[in-house]
């Protein structure tokens, strides 16, 4: 550790004049310790902590380049689609030039196989599991690369989900292309039966291209779900027929004992309790809303909840879901409050025709700010609405450090939102950025990158929209910070 001054004209208030400089520092020149090679942050920081409330200046004038932005671009979500197509597409190529028999004799197997593991990694009861078993085993004490790298499979689960998916549509292009092939052999109701999944599954899956999703949401959900169901149903129908069906004495043998033994009933029906598992939780609940201005509706419901979960709530039991960050002050708590900002038809009508009832899945799923408990000490960074998935880490994981930038907050969001922020976390722990009051917005990753380094944190979490996001992820990637922003490709 190496102690430097910090200059007296500093506008740092609240930490000592010998600050010590963390390992990590160490390794720069000694020509570099300099007061002209540091930036003192322009805020209070916290007294109690002995990290450095200063950030070489080399540190804060990186700037992103194309090598940056690549690596940000194919992230792990793109490194698990590609791995897994092009396993699949090796198997395939290899099957196609008679080296490997078994995915021609059993190519159901590999169609059935890939859609069970798209579906089970976007169940909300595995991705739960998976959070709980990493958070349990592996928080604050492992390798903070190790961490890291559990965070970074965890939010980008999806990229198995869309790779096995696009794999298991190949499959079964594959294998009808061959039952016609061999249609002689093969009765016509299967063939049929295999064109019919074929266009069902290709449509539930163009419907969900990342475009069609974040812009036509509802066209992404009518497709994507209940085109998916006709695939599914249509896929028992199609393992069902083609394993009643002998192609030996071309003959059908429906024989319940023979396809219950077929490993394709298996994933079959596990496929189908993986989809059934969060509608069996699905309730109509009592909601408050909270209309504190034009912008924002806050919603209030009885019971709380452990940080880093998301709530999907509805007018309709199966109609237009949409996904909402909640914020609680713990389990013991007696409400949550999800933060609605006011942009699409659905929350247009929250504030129009507020509910007192409101669909939505008791079963949450984990967000990415579930992982918070791995780090010793991190940053949750967001802005306007974004408060709704960042808050309640804060509230409940002390040592996570609150920036949160918006537009005359407390008249936007309100006295809940505003009481719930001053009533629990102290001064030292959050920087509230009005930009109205302020006169526009900050640079923001010079405040982060002060804090991260007068904090002492290891990981920072970014929710905000599209641009802030990128220009927070390539700012953080390009000063080596450790970041885990909002996804848009999954």
């Amino acid at each position: 550790m190496t102690a430097i001054a910090i200059p007296t004209s500093s506008p740092v208030t609240a930490v000592s004049s010998q600050v010590a400089l963390p390992d990590a520092f160490s390794t720069l020149p000694k020509e570099e310790y300099n007061e002209k090679s540091l930036v003192a942050p322009s805020y209070p920081v916290s007294n109690d902590y002995t990290l450095p409330a200063v950030v070489p200046r080399k540190i804060l004038e990186r700037k992103p380049n194309r090598w940056i932005r690549f690596q940000i671009w194919f992230n792990t979500y793109r490194k698990f689609f590609v791995f897994v197509t092009i396993m699949n597409i090796v198997g395939m190529a290899l099957a196609i030039a008679n080296i490997w028999e078994y995915p021609r004799q059993y190519t159901s197997a590999f169609v059935l196989g890939n859609l069970l593991v798209a579906i089970l990694v976007r169940n909300e009861l595995f991705g739960r599991l998976l959070y709980l078993v990493i958070n349990a085993l592996f928080a604050k004490w492992s390798p903070l690369w190790f961490r890291l790298g559990c965070t970074s499979v965890l939010q980008h689960l999806g990229g198995i989900h869309s790779g096995c998916a696009v794999s298991g549509f190949m499959w079964l292009v594959y294998r009808v292309v061959v039952i016609f092939i061999d249609h002689k052999d093969n009765h016509d109701s299967v063939l049929v039966m295999g064109i019919i999944t074929n266009i069902f599954i290709g449509i539930s899956i163009i419907s969900a291209f990342p475009w069609i999703r974040n812009n036509h949401h509802n066209v992404f959900e009518r497709h994507h779900r209940f085109i998916g169901w006709l695939g599914l149903i249509s896929t028992w129908i199609f393992v069902i027929l083609g394993d009643s069906y002998d192609l030996k004495t071309h003959s059908w043998n429906p024989n319940g004992v023979q396809i219950i033994r077929q490993q394709t009933f298996w994933y079959s029906l596990g496929m189908t309790v993986f989809i059934l598992i969060p509608w069996v939780t699905v309730r109509k609940v009592k909601v408050e809303c909270e209309i504190p201005s034009p912008k924002a509706v806050i919603l209030h419901f009885e019971r709380g909840m452990q940080q880093g979960l998301l709530a999907r709530i509805s007018r309709s039991s199966v109609m237009e879901y949409h996904a909402f960050g909640i914020i609680s002050e713990g389990k013991n708590s007696n409400k949550h409050y999800l933060i609605c900002g006011v942009q699409g038809d659905f929350t247009k009508g929250l504030v129009k025709n507020p509910p007192t009832h409101i669909w939505t899945r008791e079963l949450k799923f984990a967000g990415v700010s579930n992982t918070s408990t791995l780090y010793k000490r991190g940053i949750r960074v967001c802005t306007g609405t974004g408060l709704g998935a960042a808050l309640s880490t804060c509230l409940q994981v002390c040592l996570v450090y609150l920036i949160w930038i918006g537009s005359d907050q407390e008249r936007t969001f309100g006295p809940t939102i505003s009481g719930l922020i001053h009533n629990n976390l102290g001064p030292d722990r959050v920087l509230l950025w009005d930009s109205k009051k302020r006169g526009g917005r900050p640079d923001t990753m010079k405040l982060i990158k002060e804090t991260y380094i007068s904090w002492g944190a290891e990981v920072v979490f970014i929710t905000s929209n599209y641009q802030g996001n990128t220009e927070m992820m390539e700012g953080c990637k390009a000063a080596g910070i450790p970041a885990f922003g909002t996804l848009w490709d999954f």
